[in-house]
């Protein structure tokens, strides 16, 4: 119980401290006489302490819920109620303070532009006439991307060219090579038939050799040793 309250307790004080924060900041919005930008950043502030602050009461709510005893309860959830009605009063009074503001920026451009409306007019002139040049400069420049890109497309062709030109002769040459080696396998099995012939050959010189001499042998032992 000690622990949830001091919980409550802390969250009240956070809850007072973004209450002064809204308010101090709508104060600054109530004064602001421009630009439009710091008018934009004055609210982007408002409207984050306005969520914190509406978090908080929420969780403060949470824990007047969570209450045991009913009288802990209806006295939390009567400070919830109030933080809230405080909060829509201080969004009533951040409404009107944008109002007053924007009054306040309205009349100063239209003073300054009464007071200033020749120097005004120069600086439109002048802004058109950059303008001008800027959109001259970005023409040129595409113009100058156009070429470059025509002339990049221009070289990607002559290169798809000679790509095609130096497949064609690859593929030439890799049919020049499997017709030479058709040639050499063609003349290897020649050779290779043609060695065996050789051999055979020799072979058939040697028996007939052979028999010839077997031949005049026997024929000389007839003659010289008859009687044998």
């Amino acid at each position: 119980m000690a622990c949830l309250d001091v919980h409550v307790r802390i969250c009240e004080q956070e809850i007072l401290k973004f209450d002064l924060e809204i308010k101090a900041i709508i104060q600054d919005v109530r004064e602001c006489t421009g630009p439009q930008s710091t008018l934009t950043e004055l609210n982007s502030k408002v409207k984050e302490s306005f969520q914190n602050l509406r978090l908080r009461i929420q969780d403060l709510e949470q824990m007047g819920l969570e209450q045991d005893k009913e009288s802990d309860k209806q006295a939390l959830l009567q400070q919830v109620e109030g933080h809230r009605k405080q909060m829509i009063s201080n969004q009533t009074a951040w409404r009107k303070a944008n109002l007053t503001s924007k009054m306040s920026i309205d009349a100063l451009e239209k003073e300054a532009l009464l007071n200033g409306g020749d120097d005004a007019l120069r600086k439109r002139k002048k802004t058109k006439g950059d303008l001008t040049q800027t959109s001259s400069d970005i023409t040129e420049s595409l113009m100058s991307m156009s070429r470059m890109m025509a002339q990049q497309v221009e070289q990607s062709e002559d290169t798809m060219t000679t790509l095609a030109t130096s497949s064609k002769t690859v593929q030439e040459t890799n049919e020049e090579f499997k017709a030479m080696t058709g040639t050499i396998q063609l003349g290897r099995k020649l050779i290779t038939k043609y060695n065996r012939r050789e051999l055979t050959d020799k072979l058939l010189i040697f028996l007939a050799l052979a028999l010839f001499f077997s031949t005049v042998l026997y024929i000389l032992k007839k003659r010289l040793f008859p009687f044998l």
